[in-house]
């Protein structure tokens, strides 16, 4: 009896403080950090494409990553972001790629011959943002404007062709540029952002060229959602 009368003391006097904590201010914490994490959709448009090339299908992108922040002012709204990401981006076009040997061709081909013709790509990203935003220590929604550049380095590259619905034949593509790199632009209110990318260098590598000569000079330009994560 004794034992249960003590823990019934213990189990009040534990609620009791925790009343009195919940009724106290607690205070502002000045040095708060925005946006850690985030999360991304996006749609892939291909600019500057060989002649009769056109882009099929969803061409879509998803990323994903960490963001360290680091306000420069005494505000904390503006700020500087460093961080490191991961990003699978998938190309549908009609450029039918095919390995021989050690070397890879390209041709463009009628939408009516293939299903599908993909280009995916999977890449570690490193973003580096300038950061402004109307954010207060409590205030969590809150306008916000993010523009720096990103750097990624593709780790896994695969040309993919589906010529009917029974088969499919894919491969390691090399002619893919290792290094990607462009400029990132950010805006929006609270969950809803616009996020858009451009890229700076072309996706396939320098002397890439369609049969005949033309080159394949296609830059990629992002525009999706983006969602920011404490």
């Amino acid at each position: 009896m004794r034992n249960w009368t003590s823990l019934m003391t213990l189990l009040l006097g534990w609620f009791a403080i925790q009343g009195i904590s919940a009724q106290t201010p607690q205070p502002v914490d000045d040095r708060y950090l925005e946006d850690q994490f985030y999360v991304g959709l996006g749609f892939n448009f291909l600019l500057d494409r060989p002649t009769d090339v056109v882009q099929r299908s969803l061409s879509y992108n998803l990323q994903t990553g960490f963001i360290k922040d680091i306000p420069l002012s005494r505000r904390r709204n503006v700020g500087f972001g460093l961080g490191l990401g991961y990003a699978v981006n998938s190309y549908y076009t009609n450029i039918k790629a095919t390995q021989v040997g050690d070397a890879v061709t390209y041709e463009v081909v009628s939408t009516d011959d293939i299903v599908r013709s993909k280009l995916e790509t999977h890449t570690v990203e490193v973003p580096l943002e300038l950061r402004w935003r109307t954010s207060t220590a409590e205030e969590y929604k809150f306008w916000r404007i993010y523009a720096g550049g990103r750097l990624g380095y593709v780790f896994s590259g695969r040309s993919r062709l589906v010529m009917d619905e029974t088969g499919a034949e894919g491969f390691s593509n090399g002619d893919i540029e290792k290094l990607q790199y462009g400029l990132t632009l950010s805006f929006g209110y609270n969950t809803w952002n616009i996020h858009a990318y451009y890229a700076l260098n072309p996706l396939l590598e320098d002397g890439t060229q369609i049969e005949g000569g033309e080159p394949i000079d296609m830059r990629v330009l992002r525009i999706g959602l983006i969602f920011y994560i404490l």
